[in-house]
Order: C-alpha cells, then sequence, then structure tokens
C-alpha cells in the first residue's frame, strides 16, 4: 500500500516538554522505531507538525533586535521543515538500512480568495502579557488575542487548495524512496495570475488537512494520523467517554470534535475517505502498524450507499 503518515506536533515534543534539541533528538527515535515497520512493507510519505518549533523561531525572530521586523511566517516555516527534516531523515535512515530516504521541501497553494484571511483563527508564537501583546498588536499590525493564560498572535489558516510539489513525490515513491515532506502543512503560497510568480503568506495551513491533500494527490491507500491517544473518544474528557473503533464521515463530522484538538484530524480523514474511497485511521504513534492492519485506533471507512427501499 501507499500510506500517508501525518505525524502529530507531540511526536517530537510531548506536552510540557522543553523545546531543546536533545529532547527532539530523542523522541525522533520513539517515532522513526514506529514507522520503521511500515516502511519495511509499504510506500511511505511522512508528513509532520510543528507548532512548537514554529512558536519558537517566531519568539526568537521577534526578539532579535538586529532586525527590522520579524520574519514572515512562510520563512520560518520553511525553517523547520529543514530542521525537523533532517531530524527524521537521519534517524530514518539508521533504522532502514540502506533504504532510501529524502526530505522535500514542500509548498501549498492556497486560494487568494479563502474566507481565513478575514478571519484568522490559529495562534503562532509564545504567550505575552497584555502590555507587551498591545505594542506588538501596534508596531506589526498583528491580531493578538486571549489563549489560556496570556496573548498570543492569530493568523489565517487557510485551506490546502495544491500541493505543489505532489508530482515529485510520486516520482520518489515510485522509486522506493520514503519521504519526508508538507511539515506544518507547507510553506503557504499564493501564484500571481499575471506572472505566475510565487509569493509566501504570512499564514500557517493545518497541518493534517495538507496530508489529506497530500494523500489525495499522490493517490494513497490509506491515510494514517497519528496523535497522543489511542483512538477518536465520543464525549471526550467527559464521565461518558466512549472509544470510537469505526466511522464514517458523516459519523465524524456529526459528532463536531473541538477545533483545537481532533477536530482538524477527523475533517482530515473525513475528506481523504470521502474524495477517494479509500481507508484512513487515526491513533496512537506506537500503534501506527496495528492501525494499518486494523487491530488499534480509529477506522474510517466510505459510507454506504443509500438504499432504494421503494
Amino acid at each position: 500500500m501507499r500510506i500517508v503518515v501525518a505525524l502529530g506536533d507531540n511526536a517530537l515534543l510531548r506536552r510540557g516538554e522543553r523545546p531543546d534539541a536533545d529532547v527532539q533528538r530523542t523522541n525522533i527515535v520513539r517515532v522513526a522505531t514506529a514507522i520503521a515497520a511500515l516502511a519495511h512493507e509499504h510506500e511511505l510519505v511522512i508528513t509532520h507538525g510543528n507548532e512548537p518549533q514554529l512558536g519558537l523561531l517566531a519568539a526568537q525572530s521577534t526578539a532579535d533586535a538586529a532586525l527590522s521586523a520579524p520574519y514572515p511566517l512562510d520563512l520560518l516555516g520553511a525553517q523547520t521543515q529543514g530542521m525537523i527534516g533532517s531530524l527524521l531523515e537521519r534517524t530514518l535512515r539508521g533504522v532502514l538500512p540502506g533504504r532510501r530516504v529524502v526530505t522535500l521541501l514542500t509548498h501549498t497553494r492556497v486560494r487568494p480568495d479563502d474566507p481565513a484571511f478575514a478571519h484568522p483563527s490559529a495562534f503562532v508564537g509564545p504567550l505575552y502579557p497584555q502590555r507587551a501583546a498591545r505594542f506588538l498588536a501596534a508596531k506589526y499590525g498583528w491580531l493578538m488575542a486571549q489563549d489560556r493564560h496570556g496573548w498570543r498572535r492569530l493568523v489565517p489558516a487557510p485551506d490546502a487548495e495544491r500541493i505543489l510539489e505532489a508530482d515529485v513525490v510520486r516520482v520518489l515513491l515510485d522509486a522506493g524512496t520514503v519521504v519526508v515532506c508538507a511539515g506544518g502543512g507547507g510553506v503557504p503560497v499564493v501564484r500571481d495570475r499575471a506572472t505566475g510568480a510565487l509569493h509566501g503568506l504570512d499564514a500557517v495551513v493545518d497541518k493534517d488537512l495538507a496530508a489529506a491533500r497530500l494523500a489525495e494527490e499522490v493517490k494513497a491507500d490509506f491515510l494514517l494520523v497519528l496523535t497522543d491517544v489511542p483512538n477518536v473518544y465520543a464525549a471526550y474528557g467527559t464521565p461518558d467517554q466512549r472509544p470510537v473503533l469505526d466511522a464514517t464521515p458523516a459519523e465524524l463530522r456529526d459528532a463536531h470534535y473541538a477545533e483545537g484538538s481532533m477536530g482538524p484530524k477527523a475533517e482530515a480523514a473525513a475528506r481523504f475517505v470521502e474524495n477517494t474511497g479509500q481507508l484512513a485511521g487515526i491513533g496512537a504513534l506506537d500503534a501506527a502498524y496495528e492501525i494499518v492492519h486494523g487491530r488499534s485506533g480509529t477506522l474510517v471507512q466510505p459510507d454506504l450507499p443509500a438504499t432504494d427501499v421503494s
């Protein structure tokens, strides 16, 4: 099978961990070990989150007195693709001796008229006290909003229209290469209609929805969304919490999972299954092999066609 593996932000940094390089080096061994079992039997594309790393670089860029303005998010996102891709690639080469592994810097085209640009919804960067947030908003024209115990920058999160390097990914897969790409949803760009030039955006693309788009474009057989829980849960965090072991796209959407956690993962799985008729799975990193083989996680499969009972 051809599988797109979407790693969550917590693959390299678990909740509460400091974003130190050594912590990420340690965690990446666990990631590579979980994925290696799949790579022995299947064609793999690996995507990954980048929220902690993007936030770290954004904070450093904002605080750098040598800069007249912080670096835009498209360039910072490209940096995270290289950093995380390098960690993944060299570790995967160690657990998959003789196998070709490559990291591909990936751009995601979005629509310039996407409604997300009028309604920023993605938090980026560190928490600031209110006074500092007001200063940054006035200085750079940023939209700042409250997030838990402080204020953070809020940016647009347009939908992925096309992964520009998808054709290259297909060629690499056909040659037996494990491909790491579309990190953090890819670098968001728009194409100039007059010149064809690509322009980066101060925005982010949801990593799971970009993985679903990529999976469609490379004609994957399975979309595997990995996170830090064993499966999707109905009524998560309540006394009525229960595991969802099987679901259809319609059932996932009807459950209205939270936007800040399971919502994008559920929507990504639903889109891929709906648009391709293939399967998707959502579950824990350490159970990656078992999820693909139907022994763990939440399996998402197509809705049954309506039956004519007339």
